[in-house]
């Protein structure tokens, strides 16, 4: 059953804001420059960069969670770039070359790989956390190996799978850069 993430964001006394560890370990060794978040949720990881100085575009399919977005960075003074969109549905565009930074936590979309390598420039960065598969029924996941396998043409920094402190599922997480 398809989680309502309306309902969701509707609770965001809730919600946690802290950005990826994995995220966080990536922007010290980057300097600021273009960041796309996709399915951003209600913003931790663009808000975060935002604030290091990025300039950063975030999507998500949830109208909620862009107005969220949209008035915590408006309360910081941050300017983020939003746009509610349904990625599945081709509503958003990766544009080649675009980004210095592609970010992709717990979202996964295999048809959408392609255009995330092409989103970003050479020497750029993709930082990704996906869940993988665990025994339970669950549909949007990975297989052992298929994130790195996903990436194999590019400079892997940092990937490992396995569950990770603080987090109930196993999942992949890699940095890789762009040659």
């Amino acid at each position: 059953m398809a989680r309502n993430w309306e309902a969701h964001y509707e609770q965001a006394a809730e919600i946690d804001f802290t950005p990826a560890p994995l995220l966080i370990e990536a922007a010290e060794m980057l300097p600021p420059g273009r960041a796309l978040d996709l399915a951003s949720g209600p913003g931790r990881n663009a808000l975060y960069l935002a604030g290091l100085g990025w300039n950063v575009a975030a999507v998500d399919s949830s109208p909620a969670a862009i107005r969220i977005l949209r008035e915590r960075a408006a309360a910081s003074r941050l300017r983020i770039e939003t746009q509610v969109a349904d990625l599945e549905a081709g509503a958003f565009r990766i544009e080649p070359g675009a980004f210095d930074l592609i970010c992709d936590f717990f979202y996964l979309q295999r048809d959408l790989f392609p255009r995330i390598k092409d989103g970003v420039r050479c020497g750029g960065t993709v930082v990704a956390e996906i869940h993988l598969r665990d025994g339970q029924p669950h549909r949007f996941v990975l297989e052992p190996g298929e994130l790195w396998a996903e990436f194999r043409d590019w400079k892997i920094l940092y990937y490992s799978e396995g569950l990770r402190a603080g987090h109930g599922r196993p999942s992949a997480r890699i940095i890789a850069r762009r040659a």
